[in-house]
């Protein structure tokens, strides 16, 4: 935090980057104790954002930005999504979802000008999501049949906010992910990393969530990976996790399979709980050239009333191939900077953001649209941001000749006359 202090990064940043959390929770998942209406949902996670982009205005009267491929990117695909949104196939819909786009974009922008590859959004970033967890639990504590419903198979949903499991799972996974590497990095202590760790842990189980589990486990190898040649306490964490891992795939087999099965047949899980059948449909509908191109439109990330979780699907239905092309270019030049920066704790917390979403993105909808996802690789491109160079000091040494040799043929005409 010191660091970033010196920097002078205001406060009011956490406040922006919370509320731009705040506004990708969502407004639709499952029932809660006290029914919330849609509409007011909504009302407050968009003026969230909108709040998110005053006061980030309001920081950076000056619009001082920063270089970043990252969101060059993600402006150019406001492109495509105008332009299928325009001809409203999905409804006007798509122009709301477009302009909330845009704001996301431009507040992004803005807080660019503090990416500096520090942990100031690292730490703001645990901090609005272990909230967000705190909430959860105190749903479960409050009403523990509304937060582990029969319709979810008993698996932990948001009973005070309509949070879905896969939701809570990903909060909890990039919670755990980026705790444990600034425990390795010695950014924090071993008890607040334990007050965060255990009780998120016992959240992700709770939801069943695998798509989360796996991607934390694949996320945290690839960032630990990227340590071991310079920090000895990851090559440690390393052998003790690889040991740990080996001792309860032998010990809780049956545990640990029943727990990844969530009570599934082979044939529901094989195509992914439906996912499948609806991915299939998707590809075999008709389309014409413009929508191909660029797709029909930004919707609801559904299909036939069903919902798509895939992003790649996802974007090529609604932003079509032009959406596809400039989102896998944002994967890809994320992880080429993280390849080509040294070894460090900001290059690894980034390692494991990209590669958790890159995961993830296989079951889950979100990459082309105002999102947790495009938070966290957001998050990324700021760690993978280089510092702004110093103005060197100004000294005595470094004063111009002239002055002193002025100053001396002064000298010597007073002891002349």
């Amino acid at each position: 935090m010191g660091a970033d202090a010196v920097r002078g990064t205001p406060k009011a940043v956490w406040i922006v980057w919370a509320l731009l959390g705040l506004n990708t929770l969502g407004s639709a998942g499952a029932k809660t104790i006290v029914r919330l209406p849609r509409s007011l949902i909504q009302m407050a996670t968009m003026g969230a954002l909108v709040s998110a982009f005053a006061l980030a205005l309001a920081l950076n009267l000056r619009l001082r930005v920063r270089a970043s491929s990252f969101l060059v990117l993600l402006s150019l695909l406001l492109v495509p999504s105008l332009i299928s949104s325009l001809r409203l196939e999905v409804g006007a819909g798509a122009l709301f979802r477009c302009a909330r786009l845009t704001i996301f974009i431009a507040t992004l922008w803005l807080l660019s000008r503090w990416w500096t590859g520090g942990l100031l959004f690292v730490r703001t970033h645990i901090r609005m999501y272990f909230g967000v967890l705190v909430l959860v639990a105190a749903g479960l504590v409050i009403s523990p049949g509304t937060a582990m419903p029969e319709y979810y198979g008993g698996r932990l949903v948001g009973a005070l906010w309509p949070l879905t499991p896969p939701q809570i799972g990903q909060y909890s996974a990039v919670i755990i992910g980026l705790t444990v590497l600034l425990l390795l990095g010695r950014e924090t202590t071993g008890t607040s990393a334990a007050v965060v760790i255990v009780p998120t842990l016992v959240l992700l189980a709770m939801t069943h969530t695998r798509t989360a589990t796996v991607g934390l486990l694949v996320g945290l190898a690839l960032a630990i990976g990227s340590l071991l040649l310079t920090s000895a306490a990851a090559r440690r964490f390393f052998t003790w996790a690889v040991v740990s891992a080996a001792v309860a795939a032998v010990a809780f087999s049956s545990a640990l399979q029943s727990w990844f099965m969530r009570g599934q047949s082979k044939e529901n899980f094989s195509n992914l709980t439906g996912r499948a059948k609806v991915w299939d449909a998707l590809l075999s509908a008709p389309r014409t050239l413009p929508e191909r191109v660029f797709g029909v439109g930004l919707g609801d990330k559904s299909f036939g009333g069903l919902p798509i979780d895939n992003s790649w699907l996802a974007v090529y239905n609604e932003q079509g191939q032009a959406g596809i092309v400039l989102v896998a270019a944002v994967l890809v030049v994320l992880f080429g900077v993280a390849l080509l920066r040294p070894p460090s704790l900001p290059r690894a917390c980034a390692i494991f953001l990209i590669s958790y979403v890159a995961l993830s993105s296989y079951t889950e909808a979100g990459l082309g649209d105002a999102s947790p996802y495009l938070l966290h690789l957001a998050l990324a491109a700021s760690l993978l941001a280089t510092p702004a160079a110093a103005a060197p000091a100004t000294t005595p040494l470094t004063t111009p000749a002239l002055p002193w040799r002025l100053t001396a043929r002064r000298e010597r005409n007073r002891e002349v006359t």
